[in-house]
């Protein structure tokens, strides 16, 4: 089974059975019978939802973080969109809806706002005031949080290189003799 562990259990999707099913009245809070009628909406955790649609007993719905407000909004302002509050992982999610439908609208949609929002969160790690990062940070998807704490990062060690850190690293294997061979 593929590992969803950066989706994980928390990000839902919307989806219809196709068939009714025993034993996952859970599913549908409404029903005390432990079962699912055939046609029943429901959201379901990413990773089972894909694997009960790869088995045709769903069907998926995209999220609403992929519905035409979102997109409307990232094609206005993309590197304003508060994303995490939507789906912290909405790349990685979006990824894994293109392979599973196969629409192009979603991989555009992926590759426009990642590259508007991956010029913003550059120029923030190397430029913004620490008062001004938290605020800019909680509407960074994981993904982006992780690209802008490498950006960081390295930017401090440039700054320190700069400042007269070491300017060479003589590697280990360097100051060993051979040996002589037979």
């Amino acid at each position: 089974m593929p590992n969803f562990v950066g989706i994980s259990t928390f990000v839902l999707v919307p989806a219809v059975f196709q068939v009714a099913a025993n034993g996952v009245g859970l599913f549908d809070s409404s029903d005390e019978t432990n079962k699912v009628e055939q046609g029943s909406r429901v959201e379901l955790p990413f990773w089972l939802a894909r694997e009960l649609h790869l088995r045709q007993a769903v069907s998926i719905s995209l999220p609403p973080c992929f519905n035409q407000k979102t997109r409307d909004e990232l094609a206005a302002d993309a590197a304003h969109v508060d994303l995490k509050n939507r789906c912290p992982y909405f790349y990685e999610l979006g990824c894994k809806l293109f392979a599973l439908f196969g629409d192009k609208s979603i991989a555009f949609l992926l590759l426009a706002a990642f590259q508007t929002r991956y010029k913003e969160v550059l120029i923030k790690a190397q430029t913004a005031a620490l008062a001004v990062a938290p605020k800019f940070l909680t509407i960074l998807t994981k993904e982006e949080t992780k690209l802008y704490e490498a950006a960081q990062s390295s930017m401090a060690a440039f700054k320190k290189w700069r400042m007269g850190g070491p300017r060479f690293q003589k590697a280990s294997v360097l100051g060993r003799k051979r040996r002589p061979s037979d």
